[in-house]
Order: C-alpha cells, then structure tokens, then sequence
C-alpha cells in the first residue's frame, strides 16, 4: 500500500471528536462496522467510524450517493449499505481506495458535505454490531514463533519447535458459525476431561483461556484451483480487526492427537466490530526479518516487497476484569502488551500459503493470526504462558489470582498503531465475559 493524501496526519475532520488526538477513529482511519441503534428493530448497515459517530452509509445511499459523494463511489456506498459488508469485500483494492479518498474528503474540515452529512451520523454510544461479514470459512494460523516456543516448552523441553515450524505457516481449519461480535458474553464450555488415573468424564472446562489474535478478513476471491501469488496478496485482504480464539486446554489435551483442536477451541471466537482497512494501516508497516540461521521462505512465500514492509507494528493489549472487580467499580487490570511485529510469517505470506494448493478464498473469510506473544514475558498472549501451564498464578493488582478464567472474567483487547508523523488509529476493543456452564 501507498501513502496518499488520506493518510496525512495534519488532516481534521468537522466531527470534533475525531481531533482529540486519542480517539481510536481519526480521519485518517475510517474502519468499517455493521450497525443499528441499540434494541431497535432497525435493518443492519455498514456504518464508517469517525471520532466517536458512525457515519450511516445506508443513509448516505438513500440520500443519493452520486450527489453527495460523487459517481465513482456509487457502487461501493451501495454494497456498504447492506446488512453485511460481503459485497464491498467482493470489490477489488482500487474501489476500496476511492471510497475511503471520498469519505476523507467528505469528512474534512472545511468540507462542503458537512451539512449534508450531519444529519447521517449517529452516536456509537446508541449503537449495538453485528459481526460485520458473512463468514464462510475461518483459519486459525500459528505465526508468533514466541507463542509455539513458550508452550512447546511445556511439553517438550528439549524441542519445543516441531520441525515444520520455520518452513510452513502452520494453521487448522476452525468453526466460522460459532464467531461473536465483541460485547457477545458466552457460556463455559463443556467437554470431556481425562486426568491421567481416571476414565474420561463430560464436564465444564476449568482450564479456559484467552488467545490474543488479529483477524485477517479475505476481500476479493481468486478462482478455484489458482493460487495467489505473495506479489498480488494484499490486494486480496480487506482489513484487520482483534480476534480472541477462546480456548478450552484441558479439552485440548485430551482431544488434540492426532487431528488437532475440535471442541477446544470451536465454542466461541471473538472479534471487535471495526474493520480497519489494509490501506488505513500503510503507514505502520515495517520490515519481516528472519534470524540469518533460520530457513529462509521458499520462494513462493517471498518477495522483495514483503521482505521490505510486509510486517505490520500494531500495539496490542490484554486486561481482566472480574467479577469482584466489576462489583467495585474497578477497570480492567492491563496484563499484557506486545505487537504485532514479532509474527513469524506476515499477513501476505498467509493468503499465499493458504491458496498456493488451490485453495479457493472467498470474501468475508477470516483468517486468525494465532497466538501474538512477544518475545518477553510481558509480551505473552495467552494464560497458558503466563502461568506456565497453571504452575505459576498471576497476581491481579487488586490481590486475586488466576491460572486459568474463572466465570465472571471479562477479557478486553484494545489495539492501535502509533508513531512519529503519523496519526494514531486504533481498532476500539474486544470484549466477552465467561458465564457459568450449561448443566452437562
């Protein structure tokens, strides 16, 4: 992606809240959502944030696109209008582009569409989303070569890394009916449990944790049987969002051989509502390195232009409010910061891979990153880590300690890319909160 006037960090907008500087949603952002006002019957719509509004786009059609946001954009305000954002997905990287150009413009200080467009926004604090897409298929990846360290540590001491590790983006097919919208609590999952003395039993797991991901949303499809090449990648991603694939260890460790996660992790994957577009996020890109004594990427998963800036600095966090805390008035104690950065393979690495077999990718399908620790323990993703398996507790600032969730724990991700130059965006958060199990 190339950088263009709107990513221009002097650029205000007429909606106040968007120039305060520690707004998530800037101009220069301009992620997508579907909305309706809160318990209203009101029809789903694609929805732009911008400070703390969202810009109505099935307002805007209704107004008549071509008059307020010129003739180019007409098709893409229409398929954004929808109920789900598929359609707009389905369109290629130019017409994403030329949509966020008019909305910048729209939406600028000074800009003649100001009054027009006031009467469009609605307030996200009277607003509920929805998952944005129609997801047909999610990926759940493997890429923090910290992760797979740390908890191939746990059971392999000696050779914590399987051997393809460094050769191959590792990832499973996961459950795309069972993604919620952040804000969407769910219930402790049930499963069968072995201890090693005793015959396995159905019962609640009690060993739940968090797994703190990026979502990758596929935007236009390639043919059945073609590969996408690592050139021509990103042109097929529509956006990121923050992605927490919930899981269930102590199903996991039972049921994983030889096959690999099933009820463990197909329970509950949450996801924020914002989708903040590939383009939005060229000026955070850095560059992918590997160690020089590590395996280099076959060909077909390198290029010159991945190698240069194919990484991505997104600064992300984990905090835990409990109930107790909940009860007092108490914020969500921050645990853990890291970035994406630190990922083994890159976002078009993982579309290449995914498709070089054929794979035919489809818009609105979600790709998760897997697990994004960083390399200190500060940095690390899950509990599992910090906790080391449960042996080691984390001490919360209000004194209560957790190896694993207990019910009542919400879970909140925040992201958000920041540095000299240019503007601050963020993604908004990812929140759910673990209630009691179904009686089994």
């Amino acid at each position: 992606m190339v950088l263009n006037e709107t990513h221009d960090a002097s650029l205000q907008s007429w909606v106040a809240s968007a120039n305060t500087g520690s707004s998530d949603f800037p101009i220069q952002n301009l992620p997508f959502a579907v909305f309706r006002r809160t318990g209203s019957n009101e029809a789903w719509r694609g929805g732009v944030a911008i400070g703390d509004q969202v810009l109505d786009l099935a307002a805007v059609h209704h107004l008549g696109t071509a008059k307020v946001l010129g003739t180019e954009v007409q098709a893409q305000v229409e398929a954004a209008a929808q109920s789900q954002l598929n359609a707009l997905m389905a369109m290629n990287s130019a017409q994403w582009s030329a949509l966020r150009l008019a909305l910048s413009r729209a939406l600028r200080a000074g800009a003649k569409e100001e009054t027009t467009l006031k009467a469009c926004l609605v307030p996200q604090s009277e607003v509920e989303y929805t998952v944005p897409a129609q997801v047909g298929d999610y990926t759940d990846f493997y890429t923090s070569v910290h992760h797979a360290t740390n908890v191939g540590k746990l059971f392999r001491p000696t050779n914590p890394l399987m051997e393809n590790y460094k050769w191959v983006p590792i990832g499973y097919h996961g459950r795309a009916s069972s993604i919620r919208v952040s804000g969407v609590d769910f219930k402790r999952p049930n499963g069968q449990l072995k201890t090693p003395d005793a015959d396995p039993v159905l019962k609640p797991c009690s060993r739940l944790d968090y797994e703190l991901e990026l979502g990758i949303y596929a935007g236009t499809a390639n043919g059945w049987g073609d590969a996408i090449a690592i050139e021509d990648a990103e042109n097929h991603i529509f956006g990121l969002c923050l992605l927490n694939d919930w899981s269930a260890r102590d199903v996991q460790a039972w049921e994983y051989q030889p096959l690999g996660p099933f009820l463990s992790k197909n329970f509950a994957t949450s996801i924020s509502p914002w989708i903040v577009t590939l383009e939005a996020l060229a000026p955070y890109r850095t560059a992918f390195t590997r160690p020089a004594e590590d395996p280099q990427p076959l060909p077909y998963l390198s290029s010159a232009a991945n190698s240069e800036r194919g990484a991505l600095d997104v600064q992300l966090t984990v905090a835990i409010q409990t109930e107790k805390m909940r009860a007092a008035g108490e914020a969500a104690a921050p645990i853990t910061r890291t970035s994406y950065r630190h990922a083994y393979w890159t976002m078009a690495q993982l579309i290449a891979h995914h498709t070089v077999n054929g794979c035919d990718l489809q818009p609105g399908d979600l790709l998760g990153t897997g697990t994004l620790s960083g390399p200190t323990e500060a940095e690390a993703g899950a509990l599992l880590e910090i906790t080391e398996g449960g042996k080691k507790p984390l001490t919360l600032p209000n004194g209560e300690a957790r190896t694993f969730l207990l019910d009542g724990d919400a879970v909140v991700f925040t992201g958000w890319c920041e540095k000299p130059g240019a503007a601050r965006i963020g993604f908004g958060e990812c929140r759910a909160t673990v209630l009691p199990a179904r009686q089994a």
